[in-house]
């Protein structure tokens, strides 16, 4: 048997964020080109000696990127949309830049959901423009892997399949062609992949786990098919992951040298087809073992019998041990937390400890031997070690949620009885203008709230800082005009981690960084223990707020869907129990705002999609539960409390049967970048209830016109009421600069005012 042990990809932001600060002063103009691609190219470099040094056989390449990799193909490809007049075959690093970030005088590309991660990639446009490939940077990096390291890597890339499906701008008759014009392309870089020296090339193709239609199943027989014939003498090992093969009887017999399965996410599905149909015996196996998207440390006793039984089951020669997906979705190691409690942190596996634990079972299934000493029973100690804690056994939450009743999910009074009465309570103009709830974390804010950590200013100090703060920018919302104020989170580093903080159940970490988009990294909390409500987390600031102004101002919440899909979440009970608990941690803090007076309560779910199973056939169980965790918390309110909440990049046309069952008072939703395709979906499906489409991208530093966003309020007020149509951003203002974002809710305000002065006179 050969066995050999592999990633699927590994994370490229360094342990302490280097490649984060490398790419945010190239931004900021504070680092020339030439510095900036030598340090992009010391840090791939790093990075693959240090996954050798951990005793990873087969080291990957092309899983490094400048932004995104999604984004990388596309331009690689010439797939850049007329809009950002780029000249030339190669794409320079402005153009780049631009379709990520958006400039002053073009917006960005649209961004989504990677699957059901909380990564997002930008999706690439096709326009019906040619193609050409513009520059190989995956063989530049194997080229760089070889000459300077003597490694022969495998170089990754998004197949075909997966990149077209994720793409936009097509319809069924150019699809068709988009794809004829790609397939040449990725067979030269698979050439010029060969004629380097490579002898594995990994293509990633996620896409083959969603519900594939027959027509689908015959499309991807056809494209590998063609670029079987146009590389012959390529091996290929097709990389699945998230959920089960789709399709495995007909897609297994592909012509590639090689099939992963993911056996940890879609170990049931993808188990049984092994039983049904078995594996084909001139194929290598790729067994994606140890979990790539959670932190929990392996039994890797477990992991090598499962393992076995895998080869033993499949029949084959020669298989990798392998993650189930790339390991980008988990922090890089736990060597960097030094405060965890002791035995959390011995249960925990992150980036650098998943490829040990890889190495560990490759070494027993290949010769019955541990490389590591005691590696096994430490893993059975740990893991058994933390399901005793003390956090796990909490009486309180467990008598709290035996007293939840069938009526806690409901508010009394349907939205079309408790809207006029809200209206009349709160005497809100049309077209009332809002934002979603953060402003700008300036340097300022970012200093102080260090310093309070480092214990180098008092809490009192610290929250005097805090306190002026919000005045201040209470006296901004005065002056730009806004209708509805918000307090600006200053006292928050992320709408998750500052409510887990708050809450009994988690843990936090000091360098645990993930990448959500760009450069925008994350510590996910930790959620180890019964989540318990213990005392009010945002009464102080928000009421504080509210005495400074006539004008409303939200209570802001992190709704519990978020919370569980932005956290590492404990695997001992279901994902629907962890929900319920925080539900019922935020409904008493939901009740304590509402004691303190305050009537706009904004309990935000970006997340809610992005928790969805995968193929849609399995939405229904996910979406009955995560719907009835937000209602749990929000339902207790009275008829004229107005309940808000925001979705990220929603699908609104797949979506809005769970938008609609939330039964929030005043939805907005993220569609900047893709408004015009909301405008259609709401033409096809009428939404009833309050709704905010998000007039801006907050995501760009460009600040949009007048006319731009007038344009866009009188496009949406075809399809929505004044009565439902809320003016706002679309999403927090955390991360842009105090000077655009005043520049920016100027102008919105100044649209809002000038579509209610035209409709004041149209009644006229």
């Amino acid at each position: 048997m050969n066995l050999v042990s592999t990633a699927i990809g590994y994370p490229y932001i360094g342990g302490n964020r280097e490649w984060k600060r490398c790419v945010e002063s190239f931004w900021k103009g504070a680092k020339s080109e030439e510095d900036f691609l030598f340090e992009m190219k010391t840090l791939r470099l790093n990075n693959l000696k240090h996954q050798q040094s951990l005793g990873l056989d087969l080291l990957t390449v092309g899983d490094f990127t400048f932004y995104d990799r999604m984004l990388d193909l596309a331009t690689m490809f010439g797939l850049i949309p007329a809009r950002y007049q780029c000249t030339g075959e190669k794409v320079d690093l402005t153009t780049y830049y631009a379709m990520a970030r958006g400039a002053n005088d073009v917006v960005a590309s649209e961004m989504t959901k990677w699957f059901n991660t909380n990564y997002h990639y930008i999706v690439p446009e096709y326009e019906g423009n040619s193609l050409q490939l513009t520059q190989n940077y995956i063989l530049d990096y194997f080229l760089e892997a070889k000459e300077e390291l003597g490694l022969i890597t495998k170089p990754t890339i998004i197949g075909p399949y997966t990149f077209v499906q994720l793409s936009k701008g097509y319809d069924s008759i150019s699809k068709a062609m988009f794809i004829l014009k790609l397939l040449p392309l990725y067979a030269k870089v698979f050439q010029q992949l060969l004629d380097a020296g490579a002898e594995w090339i990994q293509v990633e193709e996620p896409a083959l786990v969603l519900s594939l239609a027959t027509e689908d199943v015959k499309l991807v027989q056809q494209i590998y098919k063609q670029l079987a014939e146009e590389v012959p003498a390529a091996k290929f090992m097709l990389q699945t992951y998230f959920e089960g093969l789709s399709a495995y009887e007909e897609l297994i017999q592909l012509p590639v040298a090689g099939i992963g399965l993911d056996f940890i996410h879609g170990a049931e599905e993808n188990l049984a087809s092994l039983r049904k149909y078995g594996f084909p015996q001139d194929k290598v196996l790729g067994i994606g073992i140890v979990n790539g998207r959670d932190i929990w440390r392996a039994n890797l006793a477990e992991k090598a019998l499962n393992t076995k039984s895998i080869l033993s089951l499949s029949g084959v020669k020669e298989a990798w041990v392998q993650s189930s997906c790339s390991l980008q979705h988990v922090p890089v190691t736990t060597k960097s937390e030094k405060t965890l409690d002791a035995t959390l942190l011995n249960a925990l596996s992150f980036a650098d400890e998943k490829i040990v634990e890889l190495k560990h079972i490759t070494s027993f299934v290949s010769d019955e031997s541990w490389s590591g000493n005691k590696s096994v029973s430490q893993s059975m100690l740990a893991i058994q070690a933390l399901a005793q804690h003390e956090a796990r056994k909490n009486s309180r939450v467990k008598e709290i949620l035996s007293q939840v009743k069938p009526e806690h999910f409901t508010r009394p009074m349907p939205y079309k009885e408790r809207q006029p009465l809200q209206q009349a309570e709160l005497n809100l103009p049309d077209f009332p203008t809002t934002t979603i709830g953060s402003f700008p974390q300036s340097d300022q804010v970012k200093r102080t709230r260090t310093a309070w950590r480092k214990k180098e200013i008092t809490d009192t100090k610290y929250a005097e800082f805090l306190k002026s703060e919000t005045a201040r920018w209470i006296q901004i919302q005065e002056e730009i005009g806004l209708d509805v104020f918000v307090h600006g989170e200053f006292e928050r580093t992320d709408m998750v981690e500052f409510f887990g903080e708050k809450l009994k159940g988690f843990a936090f970490t000091e360098k645990a960084w993930v990448v959500s988009y760009g450069s925008r990294c994350v510590k996910p909390p930790i959620i180890y223990g019964d989540v318990e409500w213990t005392s009010p987390m945002t009464v102080k600031e928000i009421a504080e707020a509210q005495q400074l102004t006539a004008k409303y101002v939200k209570g802001m919440l992190t709704g519990p869907i978020t919370i569980l899909n932005w956290s590492f979440v404990r695997d001992d009970l279901s994902r629907e129990s962890v929900a319920t608990q925080i539900a019922l941690a935020l409904k008493e803090e939901i009740q304590a705002l509402e004691n303190a007076g305050i009537s706009i309560i904004q309990v935000d779910e970006p997340a809610l999609r992005e928790g969805l199973p995968l193929r849609k056939e399995d939405w229904n169980e996910y979406l009955t539960w995560a719907v009835n965790a937000f209602k749990l918390a929000t339902s207790s309110v009275r008829n004229e409390t107005q309940i808000h909440t925001h979705m990220c990049y929603c699908e609104f046309n797949n979506f809005i049967e769970p938008i609609r069952a939330l039964d929030a008072d005043v939805i907005s939703i993220e569609t900047s970048r893709s408004h015009g395709e909301l405008i259609q979906s709401l033409k096809q499906n009428p939404y009833e209830l309050g709704i905010g489409l998000g007039v801006y991208d907050i995501h760009s530093p460009r600040v949009p016109s007048v006319e731009e966003i007038d344009t866009i309020l009188k496009d949406s007020l075809d399809i929505l009421s004044k009565e439902q149509f809320w003016v706002n951003p679309d999403c927090g203002l955390k991360t842009r600069h105090e000077d655009e974002t005043i520049a920016s809710l100027k102008n919105m305000v100044t649209a809002a005012r000038k579509l209610r002065q035209q409709q004041q006179q149209t009644v006229s």
